[in-house]
């Protein structure tokens, strides 16, 4: 069970910069100015946990192998994209794809750095970016309601299927037009698992990426811009991160000077910069605890960032361990044992004989 998530927002708020800060050895271009991504950057890291080094040393393990997740970095969607406007469709289908999304929201107010709607307004871009995903979910629906109106089959297993299916987009549609997302509708197992082939985007989990300016990092909640968010993400059910990565897009491009990052689920920031980041991926996981200890933090901006997607997919972790190696598993919460077998080989969850604790 391999987790991605999807990087979304305006053109130039910082999506590539958060990108570049997480992933080993990205190269996401980051430039001050709209559409600098064209293409996705795609970055798989591994996921911080010093419970696999503990176990991996009492095994004597010969390798260990942890979780992970993937991020996608996409070109910034503008009003209309669902239409064709600024890069269109050709993004929106690369996050089809993911578990969840993290949409990037500018915090901060800086006249050199260009905002592609003239005026900093989190609230508005907010609306921007989920209305385009509605409308672009609204045109998937209508195209496959149409294609089962059109349909012939006569097995009776596939009827019920169908029904069901045309039970959860009715109510689904009905929720877009009223601009709520498709994850706000309640549905029956059986109509989300009828679904779950449309890869929804308003069905994905979102978290909000607050990009404040560095200064307001330590105080992100006096920041008038930051508390409009954690609104709109109450109101949705959605979490939120906050981050500082202004001028980032300038400064990286034009002189790769160093910049003070924090990613954080909770109040208090983790502070740390994007060559302290870039540098804890490129370390063992025993040597990243001992820079992170000397720096005077616990944990990574990127360990912040998982363990947020991490709650909110409610996703959990669990560990096999041996001579041959130590590796970490994605279950989601309240799998039983041989559930969480299964995900290992589908084998050991139909062989299943019992769990000693």
């Amino acid at each position: 069970m391999s987790l991605k998530a999807g990087i979304v927002g305006l053109p130039n708020v910082g999506k590539s910069t958060l990108f570049n800060a997480v992933v080993e050895n990205g190269k996401a271009q980051a430039a001050n100015f709209p559409f600098c991504t064209i293409e996705p950057n795609v970055g798989i890291v591994a996921v911080p946990d010093s419970r696999l080094q503990v176990l991996s040393d009492l095994s004597k393990s010969q390798r260990v192998v942890p979780a992970s997740i993937e991020f996608v970095d996409i070109a910034g969607l503008v009003k209309g994209a669902s239409q064709g406007e600024g890069l269109g469709n050709k993004f929106l289908s690369h996050i089809r794809e993911v578990d969840s999304i993290l949409q990037v929201v500018r915090c901060f107010d800086d006249n050199d750095i260009i905002h592609v709607n003239g005026k900093v307004d989190p609230k508005s871009d907010i609306d921007v970016i989920n209305l385009e995903l509605v409308f672009a979910d609204l045109d998937q629906i209508e195209k496959r309601l149409d294609k089962l109106k059109k349909s012939k089959t006569k097995d009776s297993q596939s009827k019920v299927k169908e029904e069901a299916e045309k039970s959860a987009l009715e109510k689904i549609r009905v929720a877009l037009l009223d601009g709520k997302p498709a994850r706000s509708v309640t549905l029956t197992d059986f109509e989300r698992d009828s679904i779950k082939q449309l890869c929804l985007l308003t069905m994905k989990p979102i978290i909000y990426v607050a990009n404040v300016a560095e200064s307001d990092l330590a105080d992100a909640a006096n920041n008038d811009y930051v508390a409009g968010v954690k609104n709109v993400a109450s109101e949705l059910q959605s979490g939120i991160v906050t981050i500082s990565a202004q001028h980032a897009e300038q400064v990286m491009f034009l002189c790769r000077k160093e910049l003070t990052v924090g990613l954080t689920f909770s109040v208090q920031p983790v502070l740390l910069s994007l060559q302290v980041e870039a540098e804890l991926t490129e370390l063992a996981t025993e040597e990243r605890q001992e820079y992170l200890k000397s720096l005077g933090v616990d944990e990574s901006g990127l360990g912040n960032l998982i363990r947020a997607t991490y709650d909110l997919l409610g996703l959990r972790t669990y560990f096999t361990s041996g001579e041959k190696e130590t590796k970490a598993w994605t279950i989601l919460a309240g799998m039983t044992a041989p559930q969480a077998a299964g995900v290992i080989h589908s084998d050991f969850e139909k062989g299943f004989i019992r769990a000693e604790t």
